[in-house]
């Protein structure tokens, strides 16, 4: 059996603690690409401009990097279990508080609240999957980047039905499932043991002192600017509907789960990551640019095909970051994630910033070159990263048919 094969049928043999993880974790990353549809809905109704209501991505994502910091420290005192439901709660309250905005800054401010939530959430997660799940490392990553394609497929879809009746309601929605998340977390999730030794703030930024790790998250910044340019600041451009949106964005998720869980990891086999992360990063450049100064009906396409290669980049970056460095797991997430979700704050807020000063056109070569940026990293600090990449490159190996990291 083709390896590769194995793996995709390892993912499907979970005990119900993973997929109820799992199941949180699509409507976690719901969250993200929830408001996409209703932007200008939002805008509407709350009387703002695009660069404000764009805040609601600055505001959630700057306080989801600097919560990084604190999801190791909380979960090596409390648990996986509990840091689990104390993300998933703040969701829950923060996400039905939103919904009851009369003002932006007040949905800015909730949106911060859910931010802190999903930080505390999302991390933690990867953690007690890649811990629990059957079938190794590889199995576990490929469930996560599912529960991530999904999640980002689903979120502008509900976005759309719900905010289609009112803006108000894609937050009462999520609040509800975070809600049955929780639950299933309650009831299927033992508590995961503690580690041994107790996680410090500070552990995150002194494992970003490891060269390929620090490579990493500056590559995956620039690649993130350009990113949630794409997620952000395209509702705008493209001026539609709330369902005409959120079919486009439901086709954009749709390749980026299909492209990361599948696509990527032949890729990686074929040609090693490194190159399959330096091309991915570079057609992207061009996809933007192309979205950016082409047709209505060609921002449309770019759009929905810039999942395909965002779904590659978001599978080989969260390898690196996972394996590069001799950092734990969670310690070197955490400090992955700080350096990178800053740039998911600054390019909601850049994007149409850079609109007002210039024209609808400059936030997409911003965005552009940010990704060539993220490719020069590769390619500058190759040295730093490629033994990792080595790993990576024949990524899969097989014990008693199962599918495992090569180690």
């Amino acid at each position: 059996m083709d390896p590769l094969d194995a793996g995709a049928s390892s993912i499907l043999r979970q005990p119900k603690a993973v997929w109820a993880t799992a199941g949180a974790s699509v409507v976690a990353f719901m969250g993200i690409g929830l408001v996409d549809p209703i932007l200008p809905s939002i805008a509407q109704g709350l009387h703002a401009t695009p660069s404000q209501v764009s805040l609601l991505f600055t505001s959630y994502f700057l306080i989801t990097a600097v919560a990084m910091l604190l999801t190791g420290f909380v979960s090596s005192r409390i648990g996986g279990k509990k840091t689990l439901l104390l993300g998933l709660a703040f969701v829950v309250v923060f996400a039905g508080l939103a919904g009851t905005s009369d003002t932006v800054g007040q949905l800015v401010g909730f949106r911060a609240g859910w931010g802190l939530g999903n930080a505390l959430f999302v991390s933690t997660a990867l953690a007690v999957i890649v811990g629990a799940a059957a079938g190794g490392s590889a199995a576990a990553i490929l469930l996560y980047e599912s529960a991530l394609g999904l999640g980002m497929a689903c979120g502008p879809l509900l976005g759309a039905v719900l905010g289609n009746i009112s803006w108000r309601y894609p937050f009462f929605g999520t609040a509800t499932l975070m809600a049955i998340g929780f639950l299933c977390i309650t009831v299927f999730l033992k508590e995961q043991p503690k580690p041994a030794r107790k996680t410090s703030i500070l552990d995150p930024l002194k494992a970003l002192g490891h060269g390929g790790l620090a490579s990493a998250a500056v590559s995956a910044f620039f690649y993130n600017y350009t990113f949630f340019t794409v997620l952000a600041f395209t509702p705008f451009v493209l001026n539609m509907t709330p369902y005409r949106s959120g079919a486009v964005f439901f086709a954009w998720g749709v390749l980026l789960a299909v492209f990361s869980v599948v696509v990527a990891p032949r890729m990686q086999e074929r040609f090693g990551s490194l190159k399959v992360l330096g091309g991915s990063l570079v057609l992207l450049a061009a996809d933007v640019l192309v979205l950016g100064y082409g047709s209505h009906t060609a921002a449309i396409v770019c759009t929905i095909l810039s999942g395909a290669f965002i779904g590659v980049n978001n599978t080989v970056y969260t390898e690196l970051a996972l394996g590069v460095s001799d950092a734990p797991r969670p310690v070197a997430s955490a400090g992955y994630n700080f350096v990178r979700w800053f740039a998911a704050a600054a390019a909601p807020y850049f994007a149409p910033k850079i609109e007002e000063w210039t024209d609808i056109h400059i936030p997409f070569v911003v965005a552009a070159v940010t990704a060539l940026l993220g490719a020069v990293v590769v390619a500058v600090r190759r040295r730093s990263l490629v033994h990792e990449a080595e790993e990576l490159a024949p990524r899969h190996a097989t014990e008693d048919g199962v599918t495992v990291f090569a180690n």
